[in-house]
């Protein structure tokens, strides 16, 4: 289904309904020309007449292999998609005063969202008079940044924003692993101590 809207996309040959197109390509003359010579070009060169700017006047007309040009238009489209990762944020709640067991718990889990590449969005929630702990909701969320420092790096420091304060962290390229020593075989003394006795024998 996928390959049949791609191939809808482009038209080819006498699909193409025009008066004169524009040709481009490394092997053809480039320029304007009627749309029955430009059919003979690509017959002549045993290749399809492919228009890939339908809009343009005249139309923008490729001569190539049309099953050779849709592979390429399909390896493209992968690779945008590859570059097109949506970035993952998730979000971990502190109060102002929160204990070490319920701070280690999330700690875990953000190393575990920055491992899987995810963005990790951490903030603390100042509910009513609370707000008068501020600078202590900024103390934990500079440690938690520090306490995940092998992980993630700070992308936003801690920021006041109506009653949460924000802290952004984005997860840590993985580093290139090091090409490993190579190691030096050296012969086990004992072999060497065998042909020792075995030059002797023959002396």
């Amino acid at each position: 289904m996928k390959n049949d809207s791609l191939k809808d996309q482009y038209r080819i040959n006498e699909r193409i309904k025009v008066r004169e197109v524009r040709l481009v390509g490394d092997n053809v003359e480039n320029g304007v020309f009627p749309i029955s010579q430009a059919l003979k070009i690509a017959e002549d060169l045993d290749l399809d007449l492919v228009e890939i700017s339908p809009n343009a006047v005249p139309p923008v007309c490729r001569v190539t292999d049309y099953q050779k040009f849709l592979y390429q238009q399909k390896k493209r489209q992968k690779e945008q998609k590859a570059k097109s990762v949506k970035v993952i944020v998730k979000e971990i709640r502190f109060g102002p005063q929160t204990d070490d067991h319920d701070y280690n718990f999330k700690l875990k889990h953000a190393k575990s969202f920055l491992e899987e590449g995810a963005k990790v969005k951490a903030y603390v929630f100042f509910k009513g008079r609370s707000i008068l702990f501020k600078e202590q909701g900024e103390v934990l969320l500079l440690r938690f940044a520090n306490d995940l420092e092998d992980y993630g790096k700070v992308e936003q420091l801690p920021v006041l924003e109506g009653k949460r304060m924000i802290i952004m962290l984005s997860p840590k390229k993985a580093s290139v692993p090091s090409a490993k020593p190579v190691k030096k075989v050296v012969a086990p003394p004992v072999q060497k101590k065998t042909e020792e006795k075995e030059n002797k024998d023959k002396e």
